[in-house]
């Protein structure tokens, strides 16, 4: 009997078993959280809408709405984040959920395994209208992308090859450093994450240097110069009919980019480096690079070692161990260059010097190093700017060289905040959380307002106490205003709990309060909390009396067996789109 198994990242996720495997041991799931997940999967790369997975879920019996975002959340515990550093399982505001990796469909019957080839991209974009208004409700997510078309530029007697990918406002031609494979780029999620990151505010230009890549082979000893790369930029440029762009040059492509931004202002709106040098060579004015020694050895180990992950551990030390990506980087260093070629270029590389380049740089220049690059010292980047009249430099934490491995987001959030004069907006961080909010009010409050220094007083030691209690409770305090406070908790049993004792102080003092709970997805910001939750909760505290506490129905579903004694108060339309909930008042 036939089955299917569906792959994506480290996970298998087994129907037959109904089980889910990380590297080939079982994750623990409860069989609803597999049924989501399941259903998820099954229709990745669209949005299943909260009441359509719920009837899949629990056909034929009613749920509240929290009992799919507690799935929702203990999926994403169990998964953790994707190779890329989203999430396998997306929120869409106000609609529902969806599944966002690769995946693979491997059918499996007897001895025989078929593939099928279903790989999907990890976000397909709805075609519907409402769907375009629900990712427009969202900050820009990167996109996983499938390779963009290979095409070649003629230069002089050269093929270079080239894509272009995004249809921003600017141009943008970016420079790989070492040895480039254009469509093993984007085999690594990490890398085309960064690049698609890249396409969403430009149109991305992209080319494999002559000698590397899908660009022609030429004889080991006709590698090109810089002087020649800049010919075969200034060839792709007028192949894909660019005539001005911002260059990015990342590593040995920093220099190749200072000679052309210096040679060429007219066709350069603005440059940036990432990790970058001035000279290869040490010498007694620029001590931080690599002595002649140095180099020959790492030569050696190319020529012994090539094949094989080369240089990584200087490169991206904080992925060094990680097979998958190990696999990548030895691959994409064979499809690149040959042994021979990688030498050749490394050798030429060691001879570049654009010292003297550097202060005729007119155009907007950006240096970007890490403090830890553990390939190109810190001191190198700060020298370039240094030299470049103008540049703006920042200096990151990490110790990656690679500019797509660790924290990507800091480095092409300044990158977009150079170019285009806007800093990316990122996602909210989505968390099941249950929400506590409280409302101050009566003759205290309105004798505080007047500036009564008694009832000033008995305000200040309420929320002294009301501080104490969510800490007692391991709750989040997000606000406290005269007349109302907020906190989030992980646990609706604990929240529960610290809103009675509140109540309890607040009458022992003589205020008045009206708290509200409820449980739901948070989005997390800034030391702030908003969404849905925060949202109901503050209309299940306006509907609560003076000194109740008042819990939504799915609050009260969450801790049944807890002890805790709840008395009905009615079902209540809210307001919105939020429909009708039943609601509790917590008993004596």
């Amino acid at each position: 009997m036939p089955h299917t198994c569906y792959e994506f990242g480290p996970f298998a996720l087994d129907t037959l078993e109904r089980a889910l495997l990380r590297d080939g041991s079982p994750v623990s799931l409860t069989p609803k959280a597999y049924e989501t997940l399941l259903a998820l999967v099954q229709n990745r790369g669209r949005v299943l809408e909260k009441e359509e997975m719920m009837r899949a879920i629990w056909p034929e019996t009613f749920v509240e709405e929290a009992n799919l975002a507690v799935n929702i959340s203990s999926l994403r515990k169990a998964l953790g984040p994707r190779p890329d550093g989203g999430q396998y399982i997306e929120t869409v505001p106000r609609r529902g959920y969806r599944f966002s990796a690769q995946v693979r469909e491997v059918i499996e019957e007897a001895d025989e395994i078929i593939l099928h080839e279903r790989v999907r991209a990890s976000i397909v974009i709805e075609e519907d209208e409402e769907a375009d208004t629900a990712q427009k409700s969202l900050p820009p997510a990167p996109v996983i992308r499938r390779a963009p078309e290979t095409h070649y530029a003629r230069s002089n007697d050269v093929n270079i090859a080239y894509q272009v990918t995004g249809n921003g406002p600017i141009d943008v031609v970016f420079v790989m450093g070492w040895v480039s494979h254009l469509e093993y780029f984007w085999e690594e999620p990490s890398f085309a994450r960064f690049l698609s990151r890249l396409a969403s505010f430009s149109r991305l230009i992209l080319f494999d240097k002559r000698g590397t890549g899908l660009s022609d082979r030429v004889p080991l000893n006709q590698l090109p110069t810089l002087e020649q790369r800049m010919d075969d930029v200034r060839a792709v440029m007028e192949a894909v009919g660019s005539q001005r762009a911002a260059l990015i040059g990342v590593s040995e492509g920093g220099p190749m980019c200072s000679l052309f931004a210096a040679t060429y202002p007219e066709k350069t709106t603005a440059m940036a480096m990432i990790g970058t040098y001035a000279k290869r060579i040490r010498d007694v004015e620029y001590p931080w690079a690599p002595t002649a020694e140095e180099r020959a050895h790492f030569y050696e180990e190319i020529q012994n070692h090539w094949g094989g992950p080369v240089g990584i551990e200087e490169r991206a030390p904080s992925m060094a161990d990680d097979p998958q990506f190990r696999n990548w980087w030895a691959t994409y260093l064979r499809m690149g260059a040959s042994p021979g070629a990688a030498v050749a270029l490394t050798q030429m590389n060691a001879e570049i010097d654009v010292r003297h380049v550097l202060p005729l740089i007119r155009v907007p220049a950006l240096i970007i190093h890490r403090a830890g690059d553990m390939c190109l010292k810190v001191e190198e980047g700060r020298y370039v700017a240094s030299r470049i009249p103008g540049a703006k430099y920042v200096e990151l934490p990490g110790i990656d060289h690679l500019p797509f491995v660790g924290n990507q987001d800091e480095i092409l959030d300044e990158i977009e905040e150079f170019l285009t004069g806007v800093r990316h907006s990122h996602a909210y961080d989505r968390v099941l959380a249950t929400v506590l909010l409280a409302r101050i009010e009566g003759p205290t409050v309105e004798a505080a307002s007047r500036g009564e220094a008694r009832s000033l007083d008995m305000l200040d030691r309420f929320r002294s106490h009301t501080k104490k209690e969510i800490e007692l409770f391991r709750g989040r305090e997000v606000s406290t205003a005269t007349d109302q406070f907020l906190a989030t908790f992980d646990g609706p049993a604990r929240a529960i709990r610290c809103a009675s004792a509140i109540a309890d102080t607040a009458r022992r003092l003589g205020v008045e309060i009206r708290a509200g709970l409820h449980t739901g997805e948070c989005d997390v910001t800034n030391g702030g909390v908003s969404g849905t939750a925060v949202e109901v909760g503050a209309q299940v505290a306006s509907r609560a009396d003076s000194g109740e506490v008042l819990v939504s129905s799915t609050v009260r579903d969450l801790v049944a067996g807890s002890g805790i004694r709840f008395n009905p108060r009615g079902a209540h339309l809210l307001g919105g789109d939020f429909g009708e909930l039943r609601l509790f008042a917590v008993g004596a």
